[in-house]
């Protein structure tokens, strides 16, 4: 039988290999009993959290991960000025103009905007509960699905997304759907040209290419990658030209 500390000391050393995880900064606590792992711990980033739970999942014996894992905040934000910016940002994404908008305090259902449309159940629900952002309804792809989960976490206050929507089409992963909403996110971030940027994805490792005129603006692109749902390493190949 394998012990709890070898598998733990395994998926240690994976993080400590992992320079973006970066553990010297941001420690991270693991247990594990009966095949789970629990992560915890306060990481630097997006790209620093999926590497982590990737790296997690790997040693044969663990066969379910409790994620724990929150993100530094680039900016403090109590959570009733989270739930009313992220609620702000999907009224505002025309891509949802169809769909009521509510919001969860404390545990009470309020409407942020109705719609004539109800009956088709497009619905988004927002709560956040110490800066992590929990997102439910009904959606009608998964495109829209990973939309809202990229506006959830562009506000600066949020820790975590766990993205609970519901696709009532077809669910199903898709290459090309995943690199036509990547492209989509990197047209809404201003500090982005998507024109110079070509994108390519191959079963969850997306590609950037390109020049972009400042560092600047190649990190703000790898980070509004990681950002999608379904994207589990990013190759940044992305040329500085400035």
């Amino acid at each position: 039988m394998i012990r709890a500390e070898e598998v733990i000391g395994t998926i240690r050393a994976g993080l400590e290999r992992e320079a973006r995880v970066n553990l010297h900064d941001h420690p991270i606590e693991l247990s594990f009993a009966d095949g789970v792992i629990t992560i915890a711990g306060e990481v630097g980033g997006i790209a620093a959290k999926k590497l982590a739970l990737n790296i997690a999942a790997r040693p044969q014996p663990v066969t379910g991960i409790v994620d724990r894992l929150r993100v530094e905040p680039s900016e403090q934000m109590a959570d009733g000025a989270i739930r009313d910016h992220v609620c702000n940002a999907l009224v505002s994404e025309p891509a949802f103009m169809q769909y009521a908008v509510q919001a969860i305090v404390k545990q009470d259902l309020e409407e942020v905007r109705g719609t004539a449309q109800r009956g088709l159940e497009r619905v988004l629900e927002v709560e956040v509960d110490d800066g992590v952002v929990i997102l439910n309804g009904r959606v009608e792809s998964i495109s829209h699905k990973r939309l809202a989960g990229v506006l959830a976490w562009w506000v600066p206050g949020s820790r975590d997304v766990v993205n609970g929507i519901e696709v009532w089409s077809d669910p199903d992963e898709n290459e090309d759907e995943l690199v036509d909403l990547i492209r989509i996110v990197l047209e809404k971030d201003p500090l982005v040209n998507a024109a110079q940027i070509t994108v390519r994805s191959n079963a969850g490792v997306v590609t950037l290419e390109g020049a972009v005129p400042t560092p600047n603006n190649k990190r703000a692109a790898e980070s509004d990658v990681w950002y999608v749902l379904g994207v589990n390493e990013v190759v940044n190949n992305l040329v500085v030209t400035g």
